[in-house]
């Protein structure tokens, strides 16, 4: 009910916090897809997905996490909302894997640059990005049905 009545000011932020969410979530599809195909390739996707992760998935995930502080603040919203919980778990989580998927991959591509194999640490990336990608979804889950 809460999402069907507000005011007009929560508006913009709503659309910089989705915004944001998308961006982030086809930044990180990008990010594994690139990690998944660099176990063949000789380092341009590796490059890739670092440079994905660093320079898009870091950004839109400051976006994402600013839009929704911003539209909490606008919504007055309680809390103690079960779907704020969700998202927020999944925000804090989400941006620690970043960090380390970030940091596996760039790994990856120093080892490539250096011109060894990818090794395990592309798959490992690749899953722990994988893994955030089944927590935002999670997380779209709770935000659009707001669960109690």
């Amino acid at each position: 009910m809460l999402a069907i009545v507000r005011a007009d000011s929560v508006n913009f932020p709503l659309f910089v916090h989705v915004a944001g969410s998308m961006l982030l979530v086809g930044t990180l599809i990008a990010a594994v897809a690139a990690l998944v195909l660099a176990r063949s390739d000789g380092g341009g996707l590796q490059r890739l997905s670092f440079r994905t992760m660093l320079w898009g998935a870091i950004p839109t995930f400051i976006v994402m996490r600013g839009g929704a502080e911003w539209v909490k603040s606008e919504e007055h919203a309680p809390d103690d909302a079960t779907w704020i919980g969700i998202g927020y778990g999944v925000s804090d989580l989400g941006l620690l894997l970043l960090i380390v998927a970030t940091v596996l991959a760039g790994l990856t591509l120093r080892r490539a640059n250096r011109g060894g194999r990818p090794g395990a640490l592309a798959g490992v990336s690749a899953a722990i990005v994988s893994l955030m990608l089944l927590g935002y979804g999670i997380a779209i889950w709770a935000m659009t049905t707001k669960p109690d």
